[in-house]
């Protein structure tokens, strides 16, 4: 179908886009996803999950006009990975946990990358470990793999309460630059703001939680009670902008009781 609206004749949409052009769709398409399977929704997730699909075809096609790769090469290369990174299935290695899985899976992902020329023994001893890390990701994901990877050779705090100590640290730092008057006082403040969201994704890699999604539910848990609070305002006649600071805080301690006990009827 693909390789059809993309022919002389078919939709001159999808005749104009290239690898760059269907990036935005590839990221809003994969959260797309991830929305729908919090939904709990089975129909939307497959639906979301063939759009999510479309792009991986739609990317295949635009390589194979370009005598790069075609789908089937796709479809190949993650069968042969999945194969050979599963040794404890499909040959004779041992992994009984799924720690031991793991790391068995980061083990063979260097050395694949030593036999493919991509990275020799020497070259990892003294290139970077954080080279691999797309700057392409998320803001949040991207800090998350930065951190992530500097935690495996021992770069991390000892517990989660080291990470806390920090977020205060940069909360003070925040707090004594806000007075800045100087042309680079903007600059500062938006620096410190930064340390600090960057701490907090340490929180969260730290408890095992990727903080990509987890914003994403705190995003989603804002709106919802922020709507609701609309509809409050609504009901008594009112805008909720026209309503006094302390009545909206008012309708935001009830909007997470009313949205806590729909959740659990």
């Amino acid at each position: 179908m693909q390789t059809q609206l993309r022919a002389p004749g078919g939709c001159p949409w999808d005749r104009e886009q290239t690898h760059e052009s269907l990036r935005k769709y590839l990221v809003e398409e994969t959260y797309e996803v991830l929305d729908a399977m919090e939904a709990g929704n089975a129909r939307e997730f497959a639906s979301e999950l063939g759009d999510l699909l479309l792009q991986v075809v739609f990317h295949s096609v635009l390589a194979e006009e370009a005598g790069r790769f075609t789908i089937a090469d796709v479809i190949e290369s993650i069968h042969s990975k999945m194969v050979r990174r599963h040794p404890h299935v499909f040959g004779n290695a041992k992994a009984a946990t799924s720690a031991e899985v793991l790391k068995n899976w980061e083990q063979l992902k260097a050395e694949e990358r030593a036999a493919e020329g991509k990275l020799t023994r020497e070259k990892e001893a003294d290139g970077s470990i954080l080279a691999r890390v797309s700057g392409s990701l998320p803001a949040a994901l991207e800090a998350y793999e930065l951190t992530r990877r500097a935690a495996k050779i021992g770069f991390d705090w000892d517990n989660v309460e080291g990470v806390f100590d920090k977020i205060e640290e940069e909360k003070r730092e925040i707090l004594s630059v806000m007075g800045a008057t100087k042309n680079n006082g903007r600059a500062r403040i938006e620096e410190e703001a930064g340390d600090l969201l960057f701490a907090a994704v340490n929180v969260a890699r730290f408890l095992d939680v990727n903080p990509e999604i987890a914003l994403k539910k705190a995003n989603r848990k804002f709106k919802e009670r922020l709507s609701w609070m609309e509809g409050a305002a609504r009901s008594e006649a009112k805008q909720l902008a026209d309503l006094p600071r302390a009545r909206m805080e008012e309708l935001w301690d009830e909007s997470k009781k009313a949205l806590r006990a729909k959740r659990d009827l």
